[in-house]
């Protein structure tokens, strides 16, 4: 079993020294969906607060390059790339998420941020229409770079 970098021999938090560790090119995609009714879905475009999707993508963007002020652990990373591409579905809208750096350590965390706070901008974008909106699925999609390599999720088996 692994252990958790992220505490001392005391078992303290603290932030991981990554100043051995070699730069390299590496990128992470992230996923949420929002779930909506139908109404709410088709009054998106009539938004008074302006258009949810975009300001959702552009929030996303932002909270990526936040990250680091965020998550008391994450180390302050310079981007290269963020991307948040938001996806009108029957039931809602689909997030996903990517954050790349050349970098001594991974950008799950950006490309997870992006995809919450993204989800969260919609859902204050829209709650006048419905409180019930959900934020779920909130995952790590992949990862590449570093001492790990590549990661992907596993998509489930279909249930018989």
């Amino acid at each position: 079993m692994s252990k958790l970098s992220h505490y001392d021999s005391a078992g303290q938090a603290r932030m991981v020294d990554v100043t051995a560790k070699a730069v390299t090119q590496r990128s992470a995609r992230a996923h949420a969906f929002v779930k909506m009714s139908r109404r709410v879905i088709e009054e998106l475009k009539t938004n008074p607060k302006g258009d949810p999707l975009e300001v959702a993508r552009i929030a996303g963007i932002l909270a990526a390059k936040k990250t680091g002020e965020l998550i008391p652990m994450c180390h302050p990373l310079a981007l290269t790339n963020v991307d948040v591409e938001l996806t009108l579905q029957a039931t809602g809208i689909r997030i996903t998420t990517l954050a790349v750096t050349a970098g001594q350590t991974g950008v799950e965390m950006e490309a997870l941020t992006a995809a919450s706070v993204a989800a969260l901008t919609v859902y204050d974008m829209t709650k006048a229409l419905d409180k019930g909106i959900e934020i779920q699925d909130v995952y790590l999609l992949e990862k590449t770079g570093g001492k790990s390599g590549i990661w992907r999720r596993v998509k489930p088996k279909a249930k018989r």
